[in-house]
């Protein structure tokens, strides 16, 4: 480099090229870090005080010193992402998500949650409703049933847009609790005292009874109870069910809890050669209360 001093001033500036790298330097998922700095990247440690290493180390430049570049690239994460299926059934999905950090599966809880869409009832006109339930906590009880339908196949209705087949899944409610013995005023026996999610009558719009011929839409479980009734109550209503996501209202949550955790690795230390040594025997068990005496009974 050329130094030079400036004219009344007591400092000197370098003057010289600024060193470039032609070679690109490999990734840390190639795997070039040494094994117990690989081992700090990607574990966190749980020891006799407090886990230890639970930071995601971000930063590009994270292990320049060793010469190994540490910047995200969505080739390479699509390269590493492996999901693995453990159990998969109607009611529940395990899964193991690999080559991500915690962060980004905490990403994926809340997606599930709070973006991915469904159907779930919206409006509810009540007709007649002369149970002991107020008509805000019975619209509130149908909003929560889980809705077997395919949100895909429905739009999202936007403002005051005209609902039509595509938007909107139309139910009705119609029950009136009787006597099971019109002689007998004074039985116990009652008809309809229990009102369940398998009292929602579908009524199919426009061309849905066509399109979900092979697959009905209707409740997902048949014995949610909404209200109780009485001899005399009764129950008269229409449902529209609704596209949303669960940003705007957790009915249309289309799960019912979505958690995460670390797969755990254990690792059982070896007894160094000086602790074998110096370790103590070990006590004697002590003899249990329960154990019968020598010549007892």
């Amino acid at each position: 480099p050329n130094w030079t001093r400036r004219r009344g001033r007591g400092y000197a500036s370098v003057l010289g090229a600024i060193p470039r790298f032609h070679m690109p330097l490999p990734h840390v998922s190639d795997g070039t870090l040494p094994a117990h700095v690989e081992e700090q990247r990607t574990r966190v440690s749980i020891h006799e005080d407090a886990p230890r290493m639970t930071a995601t180390v971000e930063a590009a430049g994270a292990y320049f010193a060793s010469g190994v570049d540490n910047s995200f690239s969505m080739e390479r994460f699509r390269r590493d992402l492996r999901i693995e299926v453990q159990q998969l059934d109607e009611e529940e999905i395990v899964f193991d998500v690999i080559g991500i950090d915690a962060a980004i599966a905490n990403a994926f809880r809340r997606i599930l949650l709070s973006e991915v869409p469904a159907m779930a009832i919206d409006k509810v006109f009540i007709l007649n409703n002369t149970s002991m339930t107020e008509d805000e906590v019975l619209a509130h009880r149908l909003g929560l049933i889980p809705i077997r339908a395919d949100p895909r196949l429905f739009r999202e209705r936007v403002g005051d847009e005209d609902p039509d087949e595509h938007h909107v899944i139309a139910f009705r409610l119609e029950i009136k609790c009787t006597r099971g013995n019109k002689d007998d005023p004074g039985s116990s026996e009652m008809v309809n005292s229990r009102v369940l999610s398998s009292h929602l009558q579908w009524i199919p719009q426009g061309d849905q009874e066509e399109r979900f011929r092979e697959r009905e839409i209707k409740p997902v479980h048949d014995d949610i109870l909404i209200a109780k009734l009485r001899p005399g109550q009764e129950i008269v209503l229409e449902a529209w069910c609704e596209k949303g996501i669960g940003k705007t209202h957790s009915k249309w949550s289309p799960v019912a809890t979505a958690s995460y955790r670390l797969l755990p690795e254990i690792r059982v230390k070896p007894a160094r050669a000086r602790d074998a040594d110096t370790a103590e025997a070990p006590p004697a068990a002590a003899p249990s209360i329960f154990d019968a005496a020598e010549g007892g009974a």
